[in-house]
């Protein structure tokens, strides 16, 4: 091997080194579009203070949980919401909830009905696991057939994929 060549293979090797670190194969996949919404803002400036995280009060007059495109997982503003309701309901034992599954247009009207039940499903086994009593929990589904917004765009999209909390 000549000294051009190890030269060669050494760059190569320092260069797909240097691109394999610059990949984030640590973040999750994005399962929409909507997900990417503000990519290449600027974050908080150092130095300068964090935006307040919403008071109790605040998160329960959030009345709707959303979704994900396709998906029946909590993130954390949603967990956070359905926290407050549930110490809510646990200050207040007369109190019962509805859950209201829905989803966007997108799919065949039976996969929808399924979705919002497994949407409706899982905010009533956080809520139960925070204390709530079953039998203080309904939970219906109606699919795409109550849109909030029925528009046929991301943004409508996005308002439909919910779970709605009704006392």
């Amino acid at each position: 091997m000549t000294r051009n060549t190890a030269v060669r293979i050494v760059t190569l090797i320092s260069a797909l080194w240097l691109a394999g670190c610059a990949t984030d194969k640590g973040a999750p996949p994005v399962e929409d579009p909507a997900q990417t919404q503000g990519v290449g803002t600027p974050g908080p400036v150092e130095g300068a203070p964090l935006p307040a995280k919403d008071s109790k009060a605040d998160l329960l007059a959030k009345k709707r949980v959303h979704f994900a495109f396709d998906s029946s997982t909590i993130d954390e503003e949603s967990r956070a919401i359905i926290e407050a309701h549930a110490a809510h309901l646990n200050a207040n034992p007369q109190l019962k909830v509805k859950l209201e599954g829905h989803c966007d247009e997108r799919g065949t009207r039976e996969y929808n009905l399924a979705l919002g039940e497994r949407r409706a499903k899982t905010v009533e086994r956080l809520l139960r696991v925070m204390g709530v009593a079953a039998n203080r929990i309904t939970t219906n589904t109606y699919g795409e057939e109550k849109p909030l917004d029925p528009e046929h765009n991301e943004s409508a999209w996005r308002l439909n994929r919910r779970v709605e909390l009704i006392y």
